[in-house]
């Protein structure tokens, strides 16, 4: 009973969170509405008796990527007029968008009935949450997108400095 009051009241604080993020206008403001997603998102972790997957998603995601994401942000110095937004064109984009996501959809739906037939085995798997458990299946079955995820990362680093030096030249 606890626990699904627990669940519940850190549920609705993740989605109003999200909702912060994606919704207001001052890019710090979403950074720190993202914090408390990533922090509900470590408490429901726990409450499925995952404490190393939270631990990681404190220290990682709601530590230094956040941290990341500020010093980003901080060095584009981005001007409150720069935020407009423009109007121009958004039927055409939100197709585009659609058509997008709709091809990334399905791909995921087809590459995830593996993952998902070994996330019934690691669920009855007594590695599940723990240190063992998460880095046999990382270094294994998602090893390409742990990899694909650092370039990307490495990719948006060089972009921003890029970007916040284009002036400069």
């Amino acid at each position: 009973m606890v626990q699904s009051v627990f669940f519940y009241i850190f549920a609705i604080l993740s989605v109003t969170g999200a909702l912060i993020v994606v919704s207001h206008k001052n890019p710090v403001t979403s950074a720190i509405s993202l914090v408390l997603t990533l922090f509900c998102s470590a408490v429901l972790f726990v409450l499925l008796q995952a404490h190393f997957v939270a631990a990681i998603q404190v220290l990682v995601y709601a530590g230094a990527i956040i941290v990341l994401f500020l010093f980003t942000v901080m060095f584009l110095n981005i001007r409150e007029d720069a935020l407009h937004f423009d109007a121009v064109n958004v039927p055409r984009k939100l197709t585009i968008l659609f058509m997008l996501l709709s091809v990334v959809g399905y791909f995921s739906y087809t590459a995830s009935k593996k993952v998902f037939a070994n996330t019934v085995l690691a669920l009855n798997d007594n590695t599940f949450g723990t240190v063992e458990g998460i880095g046999k299946s990382l270094f294994t079955d998602f090893l390409l997108p742990f990899e694909l995820t650092s370039i990307l990362i490495l990719a948006a680093i060089i972009g921003v400095v890029v970007l916040a030096k284009k002036g400069d030249f």
